[in-house]
Order: structure tokens, then C-alpha cells, then sequence
């Protein structure tokens, strides 16, 4: 029997596309966006002391209350704003756990959506199997913000929804206060909703702030804010992360939560809830710790043909080739993968109508040793 597709022009993801090539061809994966190196050892320890004393059944839905708390306190020291862990607060399966049940919890059949393309892959599938309508707005290289006049114009009595990513995959942009200020005057007095992937809320750079939709009471009384401990304790593969958003969301959220992952595994919840207590510092010097290794791999590459902007925010850095090639960006990351052996993301896979411009995606959150050799490589083209 076939089946009837409801993603039928989705394919494998471009992450998983160039990680296999990578592994295939024995390359460096500077593609999917990783680290190379371990969490940290307290962190473990944590974890592989709940491992082997009964930590090992179900935890509540919502996640165990010490590391719901745990979360309260950190957005109350960070952004100055007080949330609820028993209501406003659940712990998902990873961020895109988190992604797909905030906004499956407001979108309904016909609902436009604003994406700002470059997209991160996660959401627009999402918009299709609740069948929304996306609208797709570009951000403009070199700094990828929205143009606030377009957003403007592109809202209308049916948007029920934007999707904010800052910082931001896969470009590396960050928003600033003037941004989040445009995004409150345009939602004011409208039913529009947001969901804000705050994944990367802890590695801003050049002593930017990151503007989280908690900061601004407009914005975070209709807002889902998704964050994530994987990107944050270089521990990607657990797939941990979260949600906070006011009650009458949380509680939507949580009854699309119940059916898709139901909770998250247990061991994991209680070694990250004693590590944020027992070493906030961690998350605090997160920043300082992926700018010193930005700035190794954009110094290294200061000779080179490419051109870049450093990252405002995440561990990605996107290089502009074209005084290096005249190829599409899928050719050449594929052609660098087999022949340098040397794994990048192309960026237009990310946009609905790719513009005339030619980015590839680094991932820096690797070895100096490693960042070192990959701009040695590109040094060469």
C-alpha cells in the first residue's frame, strides 16, 4: 500500500546529508553543528551518579521540579523576569521536540506564518503537517536582521505566528533591542503569536546581549521560548531541552507535549539540574569561550580569498566563496567535502527562493587543533 505523503517534497536533511558524506569520505564535519569535544566532567559525573542509584523511570511530564526551578532561576538571573516553574516551565526532548509542540499547540489550517529565510530546516515542515500558510521573508546578509517594514506589510488578519530565531541558524546573525522593540509594535493589539528558538541564548559575542522574548512583557506574554541544554553543555546528543512560555500557553504546549514525547529521560533531568546549580559559571563564560575560538578560525583565514562578517552569535560562521568560485554552494560543499576533505553546510537550502549570493556554513564549536587544519585547507583554495 502507498502511503499519502504529508511532506511529500521533504527529503533528508542537509545535517544529515553532509555528516554521512563526511563520515564516507573520512573529512573534517565542520557541516552539522556539534562539538568535537566532551561535555563537562562535573556534568558526567552528575549524570552517571543518577545512572547507577534508581534514577532510571519515568519523570513527571513536565520534567522533575529541581531542574524546572533550576531553569526559573536562570531566566530570573539573566533576563529579569519571574516564571513560574510549576506552570510555566517543561523540559522536552531537545529543542525541536520543544519547536514543533509550541507551534502545533497555535497553528491551525490556514494560518499564516512568518519565517524569516535563511529558515532553520525544523520549521516549516511544522507549518505544513499543521497546515499553516508560510510566508517567507528574506534577512539581508551581512547582518540577516528583518526588515521591519516588510514584516510590517507582510502581516495580515490571518498571521497567527512568527517564528524568531536569534541567535540565529545558520547564519550566525543576533538581534538587538531596536529589533525586539519593532516585533512589539507590530504584534500590539493583534492575535499573532511567537516562537522564539533561543538555543544559542548563551553564546553572543563582542559584548552583545542576547534579546530573549522574556525580556519584553509584550512580547513574552504571547510568546514560546525554546531553549536547549545540548548546545549549552556541548552535549547535543542528549537531547534536553525546554519551554517557557505564561500558563494559558504552557498549558497548551503541554497537552501537545504528552502525545509526542511525553518526558524526558530521567538521569539526564537530574545531572543537568545539580550542574546549573552547582556551576552557573559554565553558561556565563560560555561566550567568551566560542568567541576565542570565532576569532582563531576567522584570524587563520585573514589571508585566505574568502570574505566574512564575523558571527554575531552561535558557533557558526558563514564565509562568502565567490572570489573562490563560481559553483552553486551545494556543489562546491559537496566538492570540498570529497576532495579537501573538509565537511560545510551550503546556505541556500535554507531559503524558500535563494538569493544571488554564494555562503557556505562553518561549525566552530571544534578542537583549536581542528579549527587550525580546516583554515588551512580553505587558506589553500
Amino acid at each position: 500500500m502507498a502511503i499519502a505523503s504529508k511532506l511529500p517534497d521533504e527529503g533528508t536533511t542537509i545535517f544529515t546529508i553532509m555528516s554521512k558524506l563526511a563520515a564516507d569520505e573520512g573529512a573534517m564535519n565542520l557541516s552539522q553543528g556539534f562539538p568535537d569535544f566532551d561535555a563537562p566532567p562535573g556534568l558526567l559525573e552528575r549524570v552517571g551518579y543518577y545512572l547507577t542509584h534508581g534514577y532510571n523511570q519515568y519523570p513527571p511530564m513536565s520534567g522533575i521540579e529541581p531542574l524546572r526551578e533550576g531553569i526559573a532561576a536562570k531566566v530570573l538571573d539573566l533576563y529579569g523576569v519571574r516564571v513560574d516553574p510549576e506552570t510555566e516551565v517543561t523540559v522536552t526532548s531537545g529543542g525541536t521536540e520543544a519547536l514543533y509542540c509550541a507551534m502545533t499547540a497555535v497553528i491551525h489550517p490556514g494560518d499564516e506564518v512568518i519565517l524569516f529565510d535563511p529558515a532553520y530546516d525544523a520549521y516549516r515542515p511544522v507549518v505544513d503537517l499543521n497546515q499553516g500558510v508560510p510566508v517567507r521573508l528574506p534577512l539581508t546578509a551581512p547582518a540577516f536582521r528583518p526588515d521591519w517594514d516588510r514584516v510590517r506589510d507582510a502581516v495580515t488578519d490571518r498571521t497567527r505566528l512568527i517564528a524568531v530565531n536569534t541567535p540565529h541558524n545558520p547564519t550566525g546573525g543576533a538581534w538587538t533591542a531596536d529589533d525586539t522593540a519593532a516585533l512589539a509594535d507590530i504584534v500590539a493589539d493583534r492575535e499573532i503569536y511567537i516562537v522564539s528558538d533561543e538555543v544559542y541564548e548563551h553564546i553572543v559575542f563582542d559584548g552583545r546581549r542576547h534579546e530573549s522574548m522574556t525580556r519584553t512583557p509584550e512580547l513574552f506574554e504571547r510568546s514560546f521560548v525554546v531553549s536547549s541544554f545540548g548546545k549549552t553543555y556541548h552535549a547535543t546528543g542528549w537531547k534536553v531541552g525546554y519551554c517557557v512560555a505564561p500558563a494559558p500557553l504552557t498549558k497548551e504546549f503541554r497537552g501537545i507535549h504528552q502525545w509526542v514525547n511525553f518526558t524526558t529521560p530521567t538521569p539526564l533531568q537530574h545531572g543537568i539540574a545539580d550542574f546549573l546549580a552547582q556551576c552557573p559559571e559554565h553558561h556565563h563564560g560560555l561566550a567568551a569561550f566560542y568567541q576565542h575560538k570565532r576569532d582563531l578560525f576567522n584570524g587563520m583565514l585573514a589571508d585566505s580569498r574568502f570574505e566574512l562578517t564575523p558571527s554575531a552569535g552561535t558557533f557558526f560562521q558563514l564565509l562568502d566563496y565567490s572570489a573562490v568560485s563560481n559553483e552553486r554552494d551545494v556543489d562546491l560543499a559537496r566538492r570540498l567535502t570529497v576532495e579537501h576533505k573538509l565537511a560545510s553546510i551550503p546556505v541556500s537550502v535554507f531559503y524558500a527562493e535563494p538569493p544571488n549570493q554564494r555562503f557556505l556554513r562553518f561549525c566552530f564549536a571544534k578542537d583549536d587543533e581542528t579549527l587550525v587544519r580546516a583554515a588551512e585547507i580553505l587558506c589553500r583554495l
